[in-house]
């Protein structure tokens, strides 16, 4: 016989669907951390021998550089703990990447495997949002027999 333990609810997120979903997120979070410290490399003149130090870039490089190095990390802060604002901020950096790569190519350079890196991730990300819905929502149908 079960003891009744009041105030205590079932654990959310056990299944293996929300475990992949969790170390999905993570991987993206550790790419989103270090794609942020190479902005910073390049800012502060740490890597590329110093090239893409901020004081010698042009004035659209250091706005989007700047706004990345800071975006990026906080963004992958956000994924790591699972809040709701940490895929925001990454689809706000992806896209700002894309439309510099993309709809910017003479000022930022083309970056194709970036771009796709970015609609694969998102793509990813969809497909587990989806799935995590038709699974919740599922459950949520089923008969349960300690509801009786």
């Amino acid at each position: 016989m079960a003891i009744l333990q009041i105030g205590t609810a079932p654990e959310v997120g056990t299944g293996a669907l929300e475990a992949s979903f969790r170390l999905f997120m993570r991987l993206v979070a550790v790419s989103c951390l270090l794609a942020g410290l190479q902005y910073w490399g390049r800012l502060i003149g740490y890597s590329d021998n110093g090239i893409y130090r901020f004081d010698l870039i042009p004035s659209y490089w250091q706005v989007a550089s700047a706004s990345l190095a800071v975006l990026l990390p906080v963004a992958a802060v956000g994924l790591w703990m699972q809040v709701s604002w940490g895929p925001v901020l990454w689809v706000v950096a992806a896209g700002s990447e894309t439309i510099m790569h993309k709809g910017l190519p003479l000022w930022f350079g083309e970056r194709p495997a970036l771009i796709i890196a970015h609609a694969v991730v998102i793509s990813v990300y969809i497909g587990f949002r989806v799935a995590l819905f038709i699974k919740r929502r599922q459950d949520a149908m089923q008969v349960r027999t300690d509801s009786l």
